[in-house]
């Protein structure tokens, strides 16, 4: 009997988005742009504040960081980076029940194309990776919208398992 993986049942990096929260508008904000846009070759999204905090001069719809999201063959090159500045070491805590994947990166200067520049500062960022099967598109779709049953849904076990075996990512208990 020929066993043949089925291709519906695989996960796959559906989508990386990179965030940089710099917590305000102006000259910081502009600086963080041009570190996503050297690192990723795409230009940021402004990321606005949703609520007003007198204690972190927050105003509602206020300029608060920016995020690029990454797609197909750049986002795994993308990755690929990005887990290099780790040592392709993960902490268990990263995963999230529905398989997703959550780190920091406190410094980019850690990645090896990157310099530090006095002009420019220091900034860390946040990577986060989706991970689906294919099939995803019946939950976000407009038109006869359903639910993913759980056997279709990426659970953080099959996540881990995807990520050492694709990319040698050693998670840390």
């Amino acid at each position: 009997m020929n066993k043949t993986k089925d291709t519906m049942t695989e996960p796959r990096i559906e989508k990386i988005t990179v965030n940089i929260g710099v917590g305000e508008g102006g000259e910081k904000l502009q600086k963080a742009e041009n570190v996503l846009e050297s690192l990723t070759g795409q230009k940021p999204v402004r990321t606005i504040s949703k609520t007003m905090s007198k204690d972190w001069n927050l105003r509602k719809k206020m300029p608060i960081g920016c995020k690029v999201t990454l797609r197909g063959k750049v986002a795994e090159d993308f990755l690929i980076k990005a887990l290099e500045t780790r040592d392709n070491k993960v902490a268990a805590y990263s995963f999230d029940d529905q398989g997703n994947l959550s780190f920091g990166i406190p410094d980019h200067t850690l990645f090896k194309d990157q310099r530090y520049n006095p002009e420019i500062g220091i900034y860390g960022m946040d990577v986060c990776i989706t991970i689906e099967k294919p099939g995803y598109r019946v939950k976000r779709r407009n038109v006869n919208r359903s639910k993913i049953p759980a056997r279709h849904q990426v659970n953080w076990e099959e996540s881990i398992s995807f990520l050492s075996a694709k990319y040698k990512v050693a998670v840390i208990e």
